[in-house]
């Protein structure tokens, strides 16, 4: 995650072990490189597949509904979550937090069912100190260049924060050495694919 200024920022989450029947799996990647649309795709053809909705201060965007792609909160009920030690594993984002609820992920591990988050390279090194049996997947573009592509967009934005998405991109993606597996996202339908086989493996 990071701030306005572009840079990551992480706040101190109570995360304390998660013991289960299930295992737990992290997707994680670079920005850009089609998370969500996995995601997504999962959501449609796995019911079956719990998938942890976060918890977001930010305002929701057109199209989107709360508890379906987030829980939107106020600053306040965060502030509520994270004294409490009820999140997971929680970040700061373009002047927004995000945060993962701890309660639902044990409950469905605990229960057996498969366990799907989703979120940034920091959260997963957190859930792989909270969880170490959890299953951490990073999701790769097919190539620099067109993760490049995708940052970019329209071109709209000042140079000085295409560089910073950029360099932040490049940070992430040296740090899928750190991961158990690599899936690189050529087409949805073969991420989401593999991605459950590993699941259910």
């Amino acid at each position: 995650m990071t701030d306005s200024s572009g840079h990551r920022t992480r706040g101190a989450a109570l995360v304390q072990g998660v013991a289960g029947d299930a295992r737990l799996t992290v997707l994680s990647g670079p920005s850009g490189v089609g998370k969500s649309t996995v995601v997504a795709g999962l959501r449609k053809t796995r019911p079956d597949i719990w998938l942890s909705v976060s918890v977001t201060t930010r305002p929701p965007r057109p199209g989107e509904v709360d508890g379906r792609e987030y829980h939107f909160v106020s600053e306040g009920s965060f502030d509520q979550l994270v004294e409490r030690g009820e999140l997971l594993e929680w970040a700061s984002f373009a002047g927004y937090r995000y945060g993962t609820p701890r309660a639902p992920v044990v409950e469905r591990v605990s229960a057996g069912v498969p366990a799907l988050l989703e979120i940034d390279i920091e959260g997963a090194r957190q859930v792989r100190r909270a969880v170490p049996d959890a299953l951490l997947v990073f999701l790769a573009p097919p190539s620099w260049d067109e993760l490049v592509r995708r940052l970019t967009g329209r071109g709209t934005e000042p140079p000085e924060v295409i560089a910073r998405r950029l360099e932040l991109a490049a940070n992430e993606i040296e740090a899928g050495r750190e991961f158990d597996i690599t899936l690189v996202n050529t087409s949805v339908k073969d991420v989401c694919r593999q991605l459950v086989a590993l699941m259910m493996a």
